[in-house]
C-alpha cells in the first residue's frame, strides 16, 4: 500500500474527516517546534495533541523528528535516555486522548458499536511485538493491541481492526471519548492480552518490547489515523491551517517561536492611575473547556500609547479565562494612563510568551 494518498486521489474512499486523530500526521508542534523534551514524571503534552506519560523522570524524550516515511515530512520521536528496569506499576506511553464529540457517532457502550480501524506507520531500532490500547476515560475498559516490527529502523506500515465495545461508559461530550495508547514499557500491572476487550486499565500486551528498558533506544510513529470501518483508507491529509485551528481547540500560543519586531497581541485601556491596565486577549479557536494559561516573564512584553509612551511591563497576569479569550491585568515601568485610556499590548516573539491550555 502507498505511504499515503491525498483526498482528491482517493477514489471511492473520497470522503473528509475520516480520521478522528488531529495531527496524525506530526507537522504541529506549538510547543517546542522540534526541540528534544526530556519527560519528567508524570502526564506532559509533547507535539500538538500527543501526551507523553512516565513513571520516572528523565527515561525517555520526545520530540518532531524529520525522518518520515514516503508522504509524510515529519514523524514523533520517542528515544529511551536509560536502561530501565521495570516493576509492575512502571508505566510509559505516547497517548491521544479523543474529544467524546468526535467519536459520539461509534455508539461505543452499547449494543449498536461500530468496528474502528487504527491505522499508522512505526520505525524503531528494535524489533518484535510493540503494543498499544483503546482506553476509555474511566480506565475500566480498554482493548490491547499487538503489532509487529520486523526490521529494525525501517519504517512500517500497521493496520489494528477493533470490534467497538458493547459495555462501559464512553463519552460523547468534551471529555475524553476514547485514548489511543502506544507502550514504550509497561509493568505487568498494565499488559493484557492482545485482541479481547478488558474491564481494566490497560496500556500494553504481555511480553511486548519495552523501549524504555533499552539505553538509546527509538521510536518514531507517523500517520496515525483512527476511522470507523472494518478496513485503513489512505491517510487523510488536512490542510496545514485547518489542522492548526484544530489543534488550538486544545493547545493555543503565542509568540513561541519567531523573531523580529514586537508583536501586538491584543488592545487594552488604562485601570486608574500611574501604569495600571488591563486589556482582553480573545483566543483564535474557541476552547474546549475554559483553558489554563501560562504567561513568560513581565520583561517580555510592552504597552504603549501611540504618541505617548512604550515601555516594558513590571507584572502580568492572565485573570478570569474562558472558552473564549482571558482578562490581563498588568503594570508598566513607567507612564501613566488616565482611567479608561486606550493602550495596546505587545510581545516580544522569541520565546513562549502566551500559552492557553485546554487539553483533555
Amino acid at each position: 500500500m502507498t505511504a499515503a494518498v491525498g483526498i482528491a486521489q482517493s477514489g471511492t474512499n473520497n470522503v473528509s474527516w475520516r480520521n478522528r486523530i488531529i495531527n496524525g500526521a506530526m507537522v504541529i508542534d506549538q510547543r517546542n517546534s522540534g526541540a528534544s523534551v526530556t519527560i519528567p514524571a508524570g502526564d506532559n503534552y509533547c507535539l500538538d495533541r500527543y501526551l507523553a506519560s512516565a513513571s520516572g523522570s528523565s527515561k525517555y524524550s520526545v520530540q518532531r523528528s524529520t525522518t518520515a516515511p514516503t508522504g509524510f515530512t515529519n514523524s514523533l520521536l520517542a528515544t529511551s535516555l536509560a536502561a530501565t528496569t521495570l516493576i509492575s506499576s512502571d508505566q510509559y506511553r505516547i497517548e491521544q486522548r479523543i474529544e467524546g464529540f468526535n467519536v459520539a457517532d461509534l455508539g461505543w457502550g452499547t449494543a449498536s458499536a461500530a468496528t474502528v480501524t487504527l491505522s499508522f506507520w512505526v520505525r524503531s531500532s528494535l524489533t518484535g511485538t510493540f503494543g498499544g490500547a483503546l482506553v476509555n476515560s474511566a480506565g475500566n475498559r480498554s482493548y490491547p493491541f499487538g503489532f509487529a516490527i520486523s526490521a529494525a529502523n525501517t519504517f512500517e506500515y500497521k493496520t489494528v481492526v477493533i470490534p467497538g465495545d458493547t459495555s462501559g461508559t464512553w463519552l460523547t461530550d468534551n471529555g475524553t471519548g476514547i485514548s489511543v495508547r502506544f507502550s514504550l514499557g509497561v509493568g505487568a500491572t498494565f499488559e493484557g492480552t492482545a485482541g479481547a476487550w478488558a474491564a481494566s486499565n490497560l496500556i500494553g500486551v504481555t511480553g511486548g518490547v519495552d523501549l524504555v528498558s533499552t539505553n538509546g533506544a527509538t521510536f518514531y510513529i507517523t500517520g496515525v489515523q483512527f476511522e470507523r470501518g472494518t478496513s485503513a483508507t489512505p491517510f487523510e491529509y488536512r490542510d496545514y491551517g485547518s489542522e492548526l485551528l484544530m489543534c488550538q481547540r486544545y493547545c493555543e500560543g503565542f509568540g513561541l517561536s519567531g523573531s523580529g519586531a514586537d508583536k501586538d497581541l491584543c488592545m487594552g485601556a488604562g485601570n486608574g492611575s500611574g501604569g495600571n491596565f488591563q486589556a482582553f486577549f480573545p483566543w483564535k479557536v474557541q476552547k474546549r473547556a475554559a483553558p489554563t494559561v501560562s504567561l513568560a516573564a513581565a520583561s517580555n512584553f510592552y504597552v504603549h500609547v501611540p504618541g505617548a509612551f512604550r515601555v516594558t511591563c513590571t507584572s502580568l497576569s492572565a485573570t478570569d479565562p474562558t472558552e473564549t479569550g482571558t482578562h490581563l491585568a498588568g503594570v508598566s515601568s513607567s507612564g501613566s494612563f488616565s482611567s479608561g485610556q486606550a493602550c495596546f499590548l505587545a510581545a516580544i516573539p522569541t520565546t513562549a510568551l502566551v500559552i492557553a491550555s485546554a487539553e483533555l
